[in-house]
């Protein structure tokens, strides 16, 4: 007689962290339930199990994503003086510098909800978790309008290859929050140029 399988949630988790793994290493294109059972060193079935569908298993991903972003940001504190655009602009800094490597793949799996509806609640939920922390002091339209900007930024660091620029970003945090000069970082209507090499 088979062996009843029973729900294990430290397997689970083993088998959500593999899937990060194997779409940071291949992209979504490379993720199927047999290279993340390979990765998670478990029974194919077991992924199965746990997870009926890959977007049953993005889905979790994502939301593991969401969830170490948002503690992230819930943790941060100005530092002394410090305004809110310039600590913002500091933040977003440290993550797209940190690791560029987990910067793409958070926006992979996030941007992957274009194509998977199931995946577009959990998105959603990243951009409200982080007005929530921004709107005690910004208000809540305010905050939105920041998510769009911070979303952007990141986008297009990611996508061009150009440095992450935080003076511009503190000043167009800045103007969002009416607290920018009327001098320009420079023209904002400027596309970023992607760095000529050698």
């Amino acid at each position: 007689m088979a062996r009843a399988r029973r729900y294990d949630p430290e397997r689970r988790e083993r088998i959500v962290d593999a899937a990060l793994r194997v779409v940071r290493r291949d992209g979504i294109a490379g993720l199927s339930h047999r290279a993340v059972a390979a990765e998670a060193d478990v029974p194919l079935g077991s992924t199965t199990y746990h997870f009926g569908s890959l977007d049953e298993l993005l889905v979790a991903a994502l939301r593991k994503l969401n969830t170490s972003w948002a503690a992230e940001l819930r943790g941060a504190t100005l530092r002394a003086g410090e305004e809110l655009p310039a600590g913002i602009a500091r933040l977003l800094g440290g993550w797209l510098g940190a690791d560029r490597g987990q910067v793409e793949l958070e926006y992979e799996i996030y941007l992957a909800a274009l194509r998977r509806p199931a995946l577009r609640p959990v998105a959603a939920e990243w951009a409200e978790e982080v007005v929530t922390v921004l709107a005690p002091h910004t208000g809540r339209a305010t905050a939105r309008a920041l998510v769009a900007l911070i979303d952007g930024i990141g986008l297009q660091a990611l996508l061009t290859d150009t440095p992450y620029d935080e003076a511009y970003t503190r000043e167009m945090i800045a103007r969002i929050l009416n607290e920018g000069t009327d001098e320009p970082v420079r023209d904002s209507s400027e596309a970023p140029v992607r760095p000529t090499g050698p």
